[in-house]
């Protein structure tokens, strides 16, 4: 059976496939089950300090959730509900990965689809690339889980053009939009996304790590304790920080161990 979602592995950095080309990569209930499982055991790796995600192909990242499998797993919503849980449960392993996340994204980007790269930290994306959440058209709501990425990332008012009037839009308009970290000539795409994850594995893996933690306290309105307000002096008991002053000061690369 093929693999519905692939891990490609380049040493530290690691490539997370959405593996449907013939679909153009359209997500399944199957897919979202093992994305979330595989997102978990890379969170856990300390090898790692960067993820790519992307989808098979040159054709799409992903087109949003398989309208065929509708009739059978989402035709009610008890069914939907056991469908969200499965869906939801992606979403929180993308938005709580350890590691930084960058998504390649050629062609479509639509749905879920946009779901998955809203959660990614940096999006690079071709000329051609095009996005949207064109879902009022099958009289389907966006949740609120679903909701919380793109929110976090272009605002209620930018998510709200996008869900009332559902166009689908091209990749200028999605820079406009905040939508998207940069755009390249579609065969650019991957030479700078991975360019890209390169700069961030090469930096120092403990600082990125706490600066994605920050992030999401920040998501919470509740005020900061004294202990979360001390998170920032963390990084100066580290050796990392030793060698990133030092290597600095003698205009060397520095070696960053992770500890």
């Amino acid at each position: 059976m093929t693999e519905v979602i692939l891990v490609k592995r380049d040493e530290d950095i690691a490539t997370v496939v959405l593996n449907r080309p013939e679909k153009l990569n359209a997500l399944t209930k199957p897919m979202w089950k093992r994305l979330g499982e595989v997102l978990r055991n890379l969170s856990a790796d300390n090898g790692l300090r960067c993820l790519v995600l992307r989808g098979a192909g040159e054709k799409s990242f992903a087109p949003g959730n398989d309208i065929s499998e509708f009739a059978s797993t989402r035709s009610n919503s008890a069914q939907a509900k056991a469908y969200g849980e499965v869906h939801h449960e992606a979403l929180a392993a993308l938005y709580e990965c350890r590691h930084p996340m960058v998504a390649l994204i050629k062609g479509i980007c639509v749905g879920g689809g946009l779901e998955i790269a809203a959660l990614c930290d940096l999006r690079i994306c071709g000329s051609s690339s095009r996005f949207g959440i064109p879902i009022n058209r099958l009289g389907l709501t966006v949740g609120l889980r679903e909701m919380r990425g793109l929110v976090s990332l272009v605002g209620k008012a930018v998510t709200l053009e996008i869900l009332l009037e559902g166009r689908v839009f091209g990749a200028d308009e999605a820079l406009q939009k905040g939508l998207v970290t940069r755009v390249v000539t579609d065969d650019q795409v991957e030479k700078e996304a991975y360019a890209t994850a390169r700069r961030i594995a090469d930096g120092a893996p403990l600082v990125v790590r706490w600066h994605k933690q920050f992030m999401r306290r920040l998501d919470d309105p509740a005020p900061f304790t004294d202990a979360e307000l001390d998170w920032a002096y963390a990084c100066y008991a580290t050796e990392d920080f030793q060698t990133g002053y030092r290597s600095f000061l003698a205009k060397a690369k520095p070696q960053f161990k992770g500890r």
